[in-house]
């Protein structure tokens, strides 16, 4: 009896097993997409992250370890900047979010012209910030702008004067813009959500005698939870690290009364060239806004598993 050798493998030596050519097709299609997102955001990650280790000056840089990170604790600016930005934040996302919920309500009905006030909600996203910016503040701006004079009107101003130029009401002309130019994100994806519900669903509760309000609470908003948890969490990281409005409106002012991270670390790496300090304020930004995602995840996930 002859046995073919060569087809006898040694014990506890597994056979290796071949990329097929299905298992690397996929790679293949993704690459250019993966390549571009190394090029445009994983090698400048780390390039600005090694930037927040050095020390640069006019001509030279110098590497000054975990220093930068220790100035920033006594940095009194940049602990103003961040209670700014948490106002910012907050303030415009709450607003942005009803409104923009109590849009996307609305426009889920049909009524008489729902395309022309559809065409005239999402209008604001269309426009450019800096131009949404620019139009604001000729807005508050007495001389040529309405709004101080119908604040007069009102009551609610004792004389027409800019808001922007007043340390304790400035940071609200860039948040009355903001909210005006994120409104339609929401309304845009929660209404979109919205469409995605069933139409039984509100049926069978109208006959059990649900309210309105027990519909919205029961049927709807379950079905929205996760587009909102995504919405105000993209959102949310969007308005942190927005700079144009707030720049282009005021440049941070009047005293640092609207100065955010994402401005002082425009006003740090371009105006004062201090680069590696304005890298390591970022990095500082990018680690709280991941840990605001990672608790807004976790948060998520344990109230799907109690409901």
């Amino acid at each position: 009896m002859t046995y073919a050798v060569s087809a006898i493998r040694p014990a506890g030596k597994p056979r290796r097993k071949r990329l097929s050519h299905a298992a690397i097709e996929p790679w293949l299609y993704l690459s250019p997409a993966i390549v571009l997102l190394v090029v445009v955001l994983l090698v400048p990650l780390i390039i600005g992250i090694s930037y927040s280790f050095r020390k640069f000056s006019a001509f030279r840089s110098e590497y000054v370890g975990l220093g930068q990170y220790e100035t920033m604790l006594s940095d009194q600016v940049l602990g103003q900047a961040l209670v700014n930005t948490l106002w910012w934040t907050v303030a415009s996302l709450f607003f942005q979010f009803f409104l923009g919920l109590g849009l996307a309500l609305l426009l889920d009905k049909p009524f008489i012209g729902r395309k022309v006030v559809q065409a005239v909600v999402f209008l604001p996203w269309a426009v450019p910030s800096f131009l949404s910016g620019l139009t604001w503040a000729w807005l508050f701006n007495p001389i040529i702008g309405p709004l101080p004079h119908w604040l007069f009107a009102l009551g609610l101003k004792a004389e027409p004067t800019n808001i922007l130029s007043d340390p304790a009401t400035a940071m609200w002309g860039p948040i009355i813009a903001n909210i005006w130019f994120g409104i339609p994100f929401f309304a845009i994806t929660l209404l979109a959500a919205l469409k995605s519900i069933p139409s039984e669903l509100h049926e069978a509760a109208a006959i059990d005698g649900a309210s309105p309000w027990q519909r919205f609470t029961k049927v709807t908003l379950p079905f929205l939870a996760p587009t909102i948890v995504i919405t105000v969490m993209l959102r949310t990281i969007w308005i942190a690290t927005f700079a144009d409005l707030i720049f282009v409106m005021t440049e941070g002012g009047p005293a640092g009364s609207t100065s955010t991270v994402p401005v002082y670390i425009y006003v740090s790496a371009f105006k004062s060239l201090d680069k590696g300090y304005a890298s390591a304020v970022a990095v500082l930004l990018l680690v709280l806004l991941i840990a605001y995602a990672v608790a807004l995840i976790a948060i998520r996930r344990l109230l799907v598993r109690h409901v």
